[in-house]
Order: C-alpha cells, then sequence, then structure tokens
C-alpha cells in the first residue's frame, strides 16, 4: 500500500494529522516510524503514542463493524460457504459472552488473527463497550511497546517491518496449524 519511506516523509511532512489515517491502514510500523520521528524530535512522543492507540481503535471498530453487519452485505450463497447459520453464530455469540475478552487480548497480541477475531466479535454482536475496553487493554501496552521501539531502534525501520512480517507470518502459520489440528481431532472424535 504505502512504502515505508514514503510514509516517513508524509508523516515528517504533515504531522500527527497524517499520522492518525495512516496508522489505521498500516498499524504496527507506523507506530514504530511514529516513535522514531519522536527521537528526531519531529513529533511528541506521547502524542505519538495517543494517536496509534486512538487510530487502533477506529481500526478495530471497522472490522468489528465488518463482522456485526458482514451477513447483511453477503448473499445467501457466500454465507452458505463460509457456514454462517443461526447455530453456529450462536455458538459464536456464546463464546464471546464467555471468552470474549480473552479472545480478544489474544488475537490482539498475534496480531495475524487480529482481523479474524475482531470480525468474530462483531458477528457475536458482542457489547461494544466490551469490546473497547478489551481492545484498549490489548492495544495500550502493544502501542507503547511499538513507540519505544521505534523510539530507540527507528533507525532499523525497514527490518523492522520485515520481522514484523516474518513474525506475523510465523504466527499464522501456527494458529492455522493449530486451528486444523483441533479441527481434524474434532472430526476423528465424532
Amino acid at each position: 500500500m504505502f512504502t515505508l519511506d514514503g510514509i516517513l516523509h508524509l508523516a515528517q511532512t504533515h504531522g500527527l494529522w497524517l499520522l492518525f489515517p495512516i496508522s489505521v491502514l498500516e498499524g504496527p510500523i507506523v507506530s514504530v516510524l511514529g516513535g522514531y520521528m519522536a527521537k528526531m524530535g519531529l513529533l511528541n512522543p506521547y502524542a505519538v503514542f495517543v494517536v496509534v492507540v486512538l487510530a487502533d481503535l477506529v481500526g478495530d471498530m471497522i472490522f468489528y463493524e465488518l463482522g456485526r453487519n458482514g451477513t447483511r452485505w453477503l448473499s445467501p450463497k457466500w454465507q452458505h460457504r463460509m457456514h454462517l447459520d443461526d447455530k453456529r453464530i450462536e455458538k459464536l455469540k456464546d463464546h464471546f459472552r464467555e471468552k470474549g475478552g480473552r479472545t480478544l487480548v489474544i488475537g490482539k497480541i498475534t496480531h495475524s488473527a487480529g482481523m479474524v477475531v475482531l470480525a468474530a466479535a462483531g458477528a457475536a454482536h458482542m457489547n461494544v463497550l466490551k469490546f473497547l475496553f478489551w481492545n484498549l487493554v490489548s492495544t495500550l501496552p502493544k502501542s507503547a511497546a511499538f513507540v519505544v521501539l521505534g523510539y530507540s531502534l527507528g533507525y532499523a525501520y525497514k527490518s523492522i517491518d520485515h520481522y514484523l512480517f516474518l513474525g506475523s507470518l510465523v504466527l499464522l502459520v501456527l494458529i492455522g496449524g493449530a486451528v486444523g489440528w483441533w479441527i481434524l481431532r474434532r472430526r476423528r472424535l465424532t
């Protein structure tokens, strides 16, 4: 979508006003770049932190709303393909009622599963205030870590972006493998 150098240049030129929408779209690496710009004296580090936290919450709400209203936009054919029947949605609602906070925290920390978990919370019609609370609980330390990383090692933002990508990919493969194993195990038991 954006190149790292392009993001850095745009944010230097337009400051926090541009950092917010780019943070909604790109996430962690923008937090790193914001921390790096704070280190260079171009932005206030506390303002960067507030902006990336708010942007993260706005992005989370977008995925929540997609999940909550997604069935309205999907044709019955696609709903069937995605196994979005009433029985499955009820199970999802039960899960988020009982373990919603834990699920959101894990989804946010792993980053790879984040979009799916956020949309699933919306599909389960999780209480919006609970959803925002648990996302805030997850976002505060995560955003702080990325801003501090950028402040201390931001000059290596290209390498950091590469490692963020690799880490997310590894977590995605591990999560996919765990889910696949769980599904196969359940099928064998029934």
